[in-house]
């Protein structure tokens, strides 16, 4: 997601964006310490949307 898309959002829809991400990144920490992560830039993506929000 581009930075000037986030800055378009409410404050709620920043906090459900933040959730998703958190839970998507945790899910993504699970998959790669199993070894069923095929696309370990997904994480960096992630983290930087984090970041961003």
């Amino acid at each position: 997601m581009e930075f000037k898309e986030l800055k378009k959002k409410t404050g709620k829809e920043l906090n459900q964006i933040l959730s998703e991400s958190r839970e998507k990144l945790r899910d993504l920490r699970f998959k790669d310490a199993n070894k069923q992560l095929k696309n370990i830039r997904e994480i960096r993506l992630i983290r930087k949307t984090i970041a961003q929000v």
